[in-house]
């Protein structure tokens, strides 16, 4: 397979929608702040230095290549059916031929305990035609056998991250079970430890893991979740997640808020292009002002909410609510460098017709949101028994997916139900719903879909 040669890195650019309009007493301000990163993915040239331009700054070089740490389940699990184990090698090695030339990577075999299977040493190889052949050689050697502890598997994988000088640090898991021989608290200790050390795709293969395990992972470390029912699909899957991971230039990028005296914030939500709550992982970067993780960026978009409570003022007053930045840390520990910038205001009007007028981006989002809260909620309500709870949820988030277009959800939901008339959200639980069905409505129920331009 063809590697990738080196991407240029991408420029920021920030745009805010909201309805500024607040009726006289108001103090809730809803916006949504798209960031988009354009010049990085696999095209365009790496800038020397910093860049001024109209829509934002490009980003610093950073060092010279990225590090990829490939977590395969080797759990005695994996032997059943035996076909498994080959697919997880086969994928594994589709994943190493994507690697382009310079990047440090490793492949670690997970069990209840976790092993260098290649290059060994505590360190990371550097991809060229010669490792490549290597490492896929060493994987012929991977067996099942043993328990699964996923903790001690990040724990090396941050290790051998800590073992080079990389900007790019990305980690791949794969597993096919539950989390058996480690205490819960033990990987909620180890997950806290690696966030915003590396980010990590996560996949479950079959259908015998834990949906809550594997979200999680993804979810606390800035990166994507999937079911892989079929083994037979983990090579093409495997190779869309490092190809994600070669168009990569810029990581550690935060999302900065400043709010004035007075204010404060009540959430901050990654929207699109699936739902992430970033509330809680808050870093105070200067007098009110915070700093939300965003992970690592190329050629892309995403979508954030951000909601603020601010100081009631007069009709006819205005003042700026918010102040968001995308900011990228200086290596040296100096002053971050700010990549791009957006106001979210807060105006006091008498009309009504202005001050309840919802804007259409937080609108949709907004009901995106909801949308993953309520098959969560209608999921864990089936589990338990509650017919009656589970339909009204499930209900409405067909009523709720069939609104905002979307579709892919919309298809999931009705492997589980019964849809008699989606615009009121009426439907019947079916009977029979397969494990692969209601775990892959699981999984994927926070994806979202764009707002309609």
């Amino acid at each position: 397979m063809a590697n990738f040669a080196k991407p240029g890195v991408p420029r920021f650019a920030v745009e805010v929608y909201q309805n500024a309009h607040l009726p006289e007493g108001g103090r809730e301000v809803n916006a949504i702040v798209t960031v988009t990163a354009t010049g990085g993915g696999t095209t365009g040239e790496t800038p020397l230095v910093p860049h001024q331009s109209p829509v934002g700054v490009a980003a610093r070089p950073a060092a010279p290549a990225a590090g990829v740490v490939v977590m395969v389940d080797c759990s005695g699990s994996m032997e059943y059916p035996p076909t498994k184990m080959r697919n997880a090698r086969d994928a594994t090695a589709a994943a190493i031929d994507t690697l382009r030339d310079g990047v440090a990577f490793a492949v670690v075999a997970g069990t209840h305990q976790a092993k260098e299977a290649y290059p060994g040493g505590g360190r990371l190889a550097v991809a060229d035609a010669t490792t490549r052949h290597q490492a896929k050689e060493a994987l012929r050697k991977l067996t099942p056998g043993g328990g699964t502890a996923i903790g001690t598997w990040l724990r090396l994988a941050d290790r051998l991250f800590a073992s080079s000088d990389v900007s790019i640090r990305h980690g791949i898991l794969l597993t096919d079970g539950r989390n058996e021989h480690e205490e819960p608290e033990a990987l909620r200790t180890t997950l806290n430890a690696c966030a915003g050390r590396f980010t990590c795709d996560a996949r479950g293969v079959g259908t015998d893991w834990e949906v809550k395990e594997v979200t999680g992972i993804a979810s606390a470390l800035l990166g994507t979740a999937d079911i892989v029912a079929d083994p037979a699909g983990l090579a093409a899957d495997f190779t869309r997640m490092m190809e994600s991971t070669m168009g990569k230039e810029v990581a550690d990028v935060a999302l900065r808020l400043w709010t004035p005296q007075g204010a404060e914030v009540r959430y901050v939500k990654q929207v699109a292009p699936s739902v992430e709550e970033l509330t809680g992982r808050r870093v105070e970067s200067g007098p009110r002002t915070g700093d939300y993780p965003t992970g690592s960026w190329g050629d892309e978009s995403r979508d954030y909410h951000v909601c603020v409570r601010v100081p009631s003022a007069a009709v006819g007053e205005e003042m700026l609510a918010a102040r968001v930045s995308l900011v990228l840390p200086a290596p040296d520990g100096g002053p971050a460098q700010v990549l791009s910038q957006g106001l979210v205001r807060a105006v006091w009007t008498a009309d009504p017709a202005v001050s309840t007028s919802i804007n259409p981006q937080v609108a949709h989002y907004t009901g995106q949101a909801e949308l993953a809260r309520v098959i969560q909620q209608g999921l864990d309500l089936r589990r338990s028994g509650d017919v009656d709870g589970a339909t009204a949820k499930l209900g409405r988030a067909v009523q709720l997916a069939s609104r905002s277009g979307n579709e892919d959800t919309a298809k999931l939901l009705a492997k589980v139900v019964d849809v008699v008339d989606a615009a009121t959200g009426t439907v019947r639980l079916k009977a029979k719903v397969s494990a692969e069905a209601q775990m892959t409505l699981e999984t994927r129920s926070t994806k979202t879909v764009r707002v309609k331009k």
